[in-house]
């Protein structure tokens, strides 16, 4: 099906572009969404008269958008999660999470601007887009962890993919080896024997 676009479409095209698209997609996303029209006669004369309002109708929308973007870009958030001492999480984090912890902040976002592929299901610090408008997406990070003392260690960049015990132990077994493959010892015995 033709569509003639009333906004920018990802990966589609930009406003007033008449591209062809799946009739599902333009019948289930675009059409009741109102971010396109059916390419008819009637319809392409009368984008031609709403084209001045819609540009000036989009430019104050991103404008808006711009100041939002500015508020949130590079922003971390932190969601709190039971997880295995793998990492693996006892479920996932989704949009209704990153939106809770952003409302938590006094950023509303709605599900439709947070872009995340498929829950995130580790530990750890995970970039996400958020599409504030169209035309303008920023990057923001979502730390994840099971306290909040480990994720400030998160944010440091220390590797919590190992627990603490584990850490201690290696550095004691480093230290044993350490005696024990002593070069110098080697070189006393070697004199001796002469």
């Amino acid at each position: 099906m033709e569509v003639i676009l009333l906004e920018r479409v990802a990966k589609h095209g930009q406003m007033g572009d008449i591209v062809k698209v799946k009739d599902g997609y333009a019948r289930n996303f675009l059409l009741p969404r109102g971010k396109a029209l059916r390419a008819t006669a009637d319809n392409r004369a009368k984008f031609e008269h709403m084209k001045a309002d819609l540009e000036a109708r989009n430019l104050a929308a991103k404008g808006e958008a711009v100041k939002v973007a500015e508020k949130i870009e590079g922003r971390n958030v932190v969601v709190l999660r039971q997880a295995s001492e793998a990492g693996q999480l006892y479920g996932s984090v989704s949009v209704r999470d990153i939106i809770a912890s952003f409302a938590a902040d006094g950023i509303q976002i709605s599900r439709s601007q947070v872009l995340l592929d498929a829950p995130v299901k580790t530990i750890g610090k995970h970039e996400i887009s958020i599409a504030v408008h169209p035309e303008v997406e920023v990057g923001v990070s979502v730390t994840v962890a099971r306290s909040a003392e480990e994720a400030e260690r998160i944010n440091r960049g220390e590797d919590i993919s190992t627990r603490r015990e584990d850490q201690d132990a290696a550095a004691e077994a480093l230290a044993a080896a350490g005696e024990f493959f002593d070069p110098d010892a080697v070189q006393d015995e070697e004199e001796t024997e002469q």
